[in-house]
């Protein structure tokens, strides 16, 4: 049997659980050791997974022996200290995005990274994707382009309330402008597919729409950027009369048909002419994608090549998206 690899987590709000979830199901990863800063949480969190030990503090967590990796799942405040502890003690760090709130202090651990050859990368779940491998062979630089040249790109997200009704236990940050928002934790993952297939973007104009009062996150968006000289636009939503609860789509219109990602892993391929393929249900996809997330963090902790988002492109999404919601 290969060699198991210890992971601690740390932030146990949605994204947290749902990651502990999938360790467990992957044949090399074991969560040994959790934290969060809520003790209802952490205590619910035992009660679920009892194999696994509570920590008294994210430090606890970061230096338990054996460990090879861990999880940084907190609001973006606390994700470069962090981090840092984590490097310092000689383990591969996958952290949630959006990544920092301070980019000077996000550009000090990248060059960190660099001159010492540490392990990181976010968590882009888009990046082991079928959808971005699709997208990578039929628009990124070394394509034969099978759909002809690249026409443009349209990002649409609609959402019926944010944050979203799951995300309710992870705290009032997700709904205020200084850390939190749908452009930062939803069209983020978008950007990064968009700037992975077709490099930097640059952001021509946006127009944000925030609440009159407080101190809420953008509840509207109507964007134009532009990446490998593609226009790219964007269009976003809270809307509580929407017909669904939330609703995404990423459409790349060529000369010769056009890719669609819908709802996060729906996948689709467009003909001129009118034809559409169904590449694969949207469930299975999902799956499959984030079964490959999880061998990709293995590859990451030994050392070996991966395809998960460095810290360094996690910066340069999150430098566009900030860009988005600067410009008005």
């Amino acid at each position: 049997m290969p060699n198991r690899l210890n992971v601690g987590v740390i932030g146990l709000g949605v994204m947290g659980q749902r990651m502990l979830d999938r360790i467990k199901d992957h044949p090399r990863l074991c969560a040994t050791m959790v934290w969060d800063a809520n003790p209802d949480t952490l205590g619910l969190t035992r009660a679920r997974h009892p194999e696994i030990q509570a920590a008294h503090s994210a430090e606890q967590v970061i230096h338990s022996a054996g460990l090879h990796s861990v999880y940084i799942a907190t609001p973006p405040a606390a994700h470069m200290t962090l981090s840092h502890a984590a490097l310092d003690a000689g383990l591969a760090v996958f952290c949630e995005k959006p990544l920092t709130v301070d980019f000077d202090a996000a550009r000090r651990i990248i060059r960190k990274i660099e001159e010492g050859h540490h392990r990181a990368a976010v968590n882009y779940s888009l990046a082991a994707s079928a959808g971005l491998a699709l997208l990578q062979q039929t628009f990124g630089t070394d394509s034969a382009r099978p759909l002809g040249n690249l026409r443009d790109v349209r990002i649409a997200l609609n959402f019926a309330a944010w944050p979203r009704p799951w995300q309710a236990a992870a705290g009032e940050w997700l709904s205020l402008r200084t850390e939190g928002g749908f452009a930062r934790e939803v069209l983020s993952h978008f950007i990064f597919v968009l700037q992975r297939v077709l490099g930097p973007a640059t952001v021509w104009e946006s127009a944000i729409t925030f609440p009159i009062h407080g101190l809420g996150a953008e509840t509207a968006m109507k964007s134009s950027l532009k990446a490998a000289e593609v226009p790219v636009q964007v269009t976003a939503k809270v809307d509580p009369t929407v017909p669904v609860a939330e609703h995404n789509e990423m459409v790349w219109r060529a000369e010769q048909g056009a890719i669609v990602l819908r709802d996060w892993y729906g996948l689709l391929r467009l003909r001129r002419g009118g034809e559409v393929e169904t590449l694969g249900d949207p469930d299975v996809l999902r799956a499959a994608g984030q079964s490959r997330q999880m061998d990709q963090w293995v590859a990451l902790i030994e050392g070996e090549r991966h395809e998960l988002p460095s810290f360094a492109e996690a910066l340069e999404v999150q430098e566009t998206i900030e860009a988005l919601l600067r410009v008005c």
